[in-house]
C-alpha cells in the first residue's frame, strides 16, 4: 500500500511533465502532439461494446501483433479491435499496417480516472499486453471490472527481471493480477513466475509468425526500379541510431574500394526525428544522395538513399540484396532480425543484440545471420557476400530453415487461449 501510494503521488506530481514532454517530443514527431485527450480518457472514436483490446507499446510490438490480428479477423469479422499505443513512431506504424482494419488510441496514462474512462468507453472483453508492456492502475482497474488481461508474447531479461525483484512488494501483486502469461521462451517464463505471474506458458515468439504483407512486397518491386540502375545490388542498413551511421559512413569512405563500384546503398533510421540528422551526415560526408520522400529515380552518380518513411521497412527489405539491422553495431540492444530473414535476405548485425538475445544467438547459430565486430567488419562483409552468390544462397535457405523451426506460435497461443476464455464465451462462434 504504501509503494502504491508514493505511485500515485508521484504520478500526480508528474503530470505536467508529462504533457510538457509530449510538446517537447513533438517538435520532431508532431505525432506526439496529436490526441492529446487520449492520454487522459478522452476519446473522438465512437464507443464500443466488447472490443478486443490489444496494446503494443511501440513499432516492435505493433509488428509483432500482426498475426494475432490476423487470427482474430478471421475468426470474429464483426467485432472491433482496440489497437493501443505509447509512441508516436508505434501509432503510425500501426495505421500503415493496418489502416482502418482496428481502432488506434493512445493508452491513457496510468491515473485511475484516465483508464476508468478508457474502459467505458471501449469496455473490452479481453486485454492482450505485447511483451512488458505493464501499468500498476491500468492492471487494477481490470481486475475491478472483471476483465481478463494476458500478457502476450512476453519476454522478459534477467536484467529485468532483477530490476523488478528490487520492489517485489509493489510489482509482485501487478504480476499476480495477470489472468495469464504467454511466454516467448523457457528462461522468460521462468522468470515471470518467480516474480508472481500465475498460469505461465511458454507458446513461441509472434514475431517467428510474420510474414511480409503483399501490399509491402510490391512496394518493395516499386523501389528496386527506382533505386537500382539496371543490375545495381541494393544494401539496406536498417533500424539505425544515433552513432551507427557515422560510424558506418566513415568505413565506407575507408573501404569502398571493397564494394561493387554500381551499389547503392538505403539508409533506413530507427526514429523519424532522426531523418534530418542523417541526411546532415551524408551532407558532411559528402555523399550524394535522395531522400524516398521525395519520390524520385536515382542517377547514376548517386549512391545513397534516405529512407525517410515510416512503415516501409518491410518495403525496404524487399528491394534488397542484402541486410544489416543496426541498434546492434553500439550497445542499443538491437532490433528485429526476423523481417530480412522471412522475405530471403542476407542478413548482419552487431554484437550488441541483449534486447533479442536469444532469437540472435538461434539464428547465428544456424547460420541464418553473420555478426560483425565494427564498421569495418560489416564493409568487408558486405563486399564478400556480394561477390559470392554461393554464400548468399546458404544464408537464405540457413534462414528459411530457421524460421521453419520456430514458427507456430500464434496457434500455440489461440489455443492456450481457448482453454482460459472458454467459459467467458468469448470464444464463441462469430456473428454472421
Amino acid at each position: 500500500m504504501i509503494w502504491h501510494g508514493l505511485y500515485t503521488l508521484i504520478g500526480w506530481l508528474l503530470m505536467p511533465l508529462l504533457i510538457a514532454r509530449l510538446y517537447w517530443r513533438g517538435r520532431k514527431n508532431p505525432g506526439y502532439r496529436a490526441h492529446i485527450g487520449e492520454r487522459f480518457g478522452y476519446y473522438r472514436a465512437p464507443s464500443m461494446r466488447g472490443a478486443i483490446w490489444i496494446h503494443a507499446v511501440s513499432v516492435g510490438e505493433t509488428r509483432a501483433a500482426a498475426p494475432l490480428i490476423d487470427q482474430l479477423e478471421k475468426r470474429f469479422p464483426q467485432t472491433p479491435i482496440v489497437l493501443t499505443h505509447m509512441t508516436a513512431t508505434g501509432r503510425a506504424t500501426g495505421k500503415a499496417l493496418y489502416g482502418q482494419r482496428v481502432t488506434q488510441a493512445w493508452l491513457p496514462y496510468d491515473y485511475r480516472f484516465a483508464v476508468r474512462r478508457f474502459l467505458a468507453h471501449f469496455a473490452p472483453r479481453a486485454a492482450f499486453f505485447m511483451e512488458t508492456e505493464l501499468w500498476p492502475n491500468v492492471i487494477d482497474e481490470c481486475r475491478r471490472a472483471g476483465i481478463p488481461c494476458f500478457l502476450i508474447n512476453a519476454r522478459m531479461s534477467a536484467r529485468s527481471a532483477q530490476r523488478y525483484r528490487r520492489f517485489a512488494s509493489f510489482t509482485r501483486p501487478i504480476f499476480a493480477a495477470l489472468t495469464g502469461v504467454a511466454a516467448q521462451t523457457g528462461d522468460d517464463a521462468a522468470r515471470l513466475t518467480a516474480l508472481g505471474a500465475n498460469d505461465v506458458t511458454v507458446t513461441g515468439n509472434l514475431k517467428f509468425d510474420i510474414r511480409a504483407p503483399e501490399g509491402m512486397l510490391d512496394l518493395g518491386k516499386t523501389f528496386r526500379r527506382r533505386f537500382a540502375d539496371g543490375d545495381s545490388p541494393i544494401w539496406v542498413i536498417a533500424s539505425t541510431r544515433d552513432g551507427e551511421e557515422a560510424l558506418i559512413l566513415d568505413a565506407f569512405l575507408r573501404h569502398a574500394d571493397q564494394l561493387p563500384k554500381n551499389l547503392r546503398i538505403i539508409i533506413v533510421p530507427r526514429h523519424p526525428e532522426r531523418f534530418d540528422i542523417v541526411a546532415a551526415l551524408l551532407k558532411e560526408h559528402h555523399l550524394a544522395f535522395i531522400q524516398r520522400s521525395e519520390n524520385q529515380m536515382i542517377s547514376p552518380a548517386t549512391k545513397f538513399i534516405l529512407g525517410d518513411s515510416m512503415g516501409e521497412l518491410f518495403a525496404y527489405y524487399a528491394a534488397a540484396d542484402i541486410a544489416f539491422v543496426g541498434g546492434s553495431l553500439l550497445p542499443f540492444g538491437g532490433q528485429n532480425i526476423l523481417e530480412p530473414i522471412s522475405i530471403g535476405i542476407p542478413t548482419l548485425v552487431g554484437t550488441h543484440t541483449f534486447n533479442f538475445q536469444e532469437i540472435s544467438a538461434a539464428a547465428h547459430q544456424g547460420g541464418a545471420t553473420r555478426r560483425v565486430r565494427d564498421a569495418d567488419e560489416l564493409i568487408a562483409a558486405v563486399g564478400e557476400l556480394l561477390s559470392h552468390p554461393e554464400q548468399c544462397h546458404i544464408m537464405r535457405e540457413a534462414g528459411h530453415r530457421f524460421l521453419t523451426q520456430h514458427r507456430g506460435a500464434t496457434e500455440n497461443l489461440m489455443r492456450w487461449l481457448e482453454k482460459r476464455l472458454e467459459n467467458k464465451q468469448f470464444f464463441s462462434a462469430p456473428k454472421t
